[in-house]
């Protein structure tokens, strides 16, 4: 008998199966949703908004209106259980810290969200590990490099991580290779120079690309060392 996926693991398979998680970073007057759309119509199905967008919960609220679950949005720079329990009562499927906050790990865990849990370090990734967090997020991953992401692994096999920071199309490959389930980002997804020239039609060439970098990255990766 097959049962459904909860929340939390709906949003964790739609990380791993889509391998990115990109972020939006928008100005205060701006409308979010034909951003969402172009994203959603790439392929994305989890996109990160961070706290620190003007309105935050008042986006969150109008895109899960608009899209109900066909896609979840993740709160990114979560720093406290408060703010964590407004952006889950707003709509919000996934927290993202910067960091490893025990307290937005366990508010993550009581309402039945994901949380992705910021670490750079073996150290952090341990804590990370250890407070519950689903999925460590690497920041800054070009300071390390996709070898780093393999170092990773080697010690904490288990872990599912998602570098964020300094990654391209031409580095996307290399850090699946090395041992990342997904890559992350805002301005490698959403650039608004890029936007204005091109439209949001360059958003979504841009989702669907890294989708099949990542895809085509998984589908030959060697085996870890």
């Amino acid at each position: 008998m097959e049962y459904p996926l909860s929340v939390r693991e709906q949003a964790i398979a739609w990380t791993k199966s889509t391998g990115i998680l990109p972020a939006i970073k928008i100005k205060a007057q701006d409308n979010m949703i034909p951003y969402i759309q172009a994203m959603y119509d790439g392929g994305a199905r989890v996109i990160e908004i961070t706290m620190t967008t003007p309105n935050a919960l008042a986006h969150f609220e109008a895109i899960s209106a608009e899209f109900d679950d066909r896609l979840f949005i993740a709160a990114g720079t979560v720093l406290d259980a408060a703010t964590a329990r407004a952006a889950i009562l707003a709509g919000v499927k996934v927290l993202v810290s910067p960091a490893v906050v025990p307290e937005v790990i366990e508010t993550a865990r009581r309402y039945g969200a994901a949380c992705y849990a910021g670490a750079f370090t073996a150290t952090e990734v341990l804590a990370a590990m250890q407070a519950g967090a689903d999925m460590a997020k690497i920041f800054p991953a070009a300071l390390g490099g996709p070898k780093y992401m393999t170092n990773l692994k080697m010690v904490y096999p288990e872990i599912d991580l998602i570098p964020s920071g300094g990654i391209s199309l031409e580095t996307a490959r290399e850090f699946i290779h090395c041992g990342a389930c997904a890559v992350s980002g805002a301005r490698n997804f959403f650039n608004y120079d890029m936007v204005k020239e091109q439209g949001v039609g360059w958003v979504t060439e841009q989702v669907r690309k890294y989708i099949a970098i990542v895809a085509e990255a998984k589908r030959t990766a060697p085996p870890l060392p």
